[in-house]
């Protein structure tokens, strides 16, 4: 009779690619606190947001976005930047990997209404996206004297 090894069953060493394959789909995926879950398209473009008393600020990496493919619109408090990272290959090289993220993408945030929507300014430089957003002059209460007569 042949001899067989016989181990003790580790559920857990039976899960951990599944483990793995679910860490990678989350990590992907998750929508993590303070982030927009209206991210569309193929590329990632992460997104820091700040804020000052005089502004709110929005920086999204993008490397190899050029400002003409780039379109960024604010409606009904909603910022919306789109834009597309074209690749732009080599044809006397061969590629043996290619991990740099190119395609299309969009993300959506809405804004608090206490922002200047008219006032917005843009800048790319390096690579990074910059939203500046004037936050609006807070309403201040006011006396209203109310006349006597006619």
């Amino acid at each position: 009779m042949p001899k067989v090894n016989i181990a003790p069953w580790n559920p857990l060493e039976e899960m951990l690619p599944l483990r793995e394959a679910m860490s990678q789909l989350l990590g992907e995926s998750f929508v993590r606190p303070g982030e927009s879950p209206r991210s569309q398209g193929e590329v990632a473009a992460p997104v820091d947001i700040s804020e000052t008393p005089q502004a709110f600020f929005v920086e999204v990496a993008m490397p190899g976005l050029k400002s003409e493919d780039l379109h960024i619109t604010i409606e009904n408090n909603v910022l919306t930047i789109k834009g597309e990272v074209r690749r732009e290959e080599q044809p006397e090289r061969t590629y043996h990997r290619v991990e740099r993220r190119y395609g299309a993408f969009e993300r959506s945030m809405t804004l608090p209404n206490t922002v200047k929507s008219d006032a917005i300014r843009a800048s790319l430089k390096d690579g990074v996206l910059m939203l500046e957003i004037p936050k609006a002059e807070e309403v201040k209460p006011r006396r209203i004297n109310v006349s006597v007569g006619s």
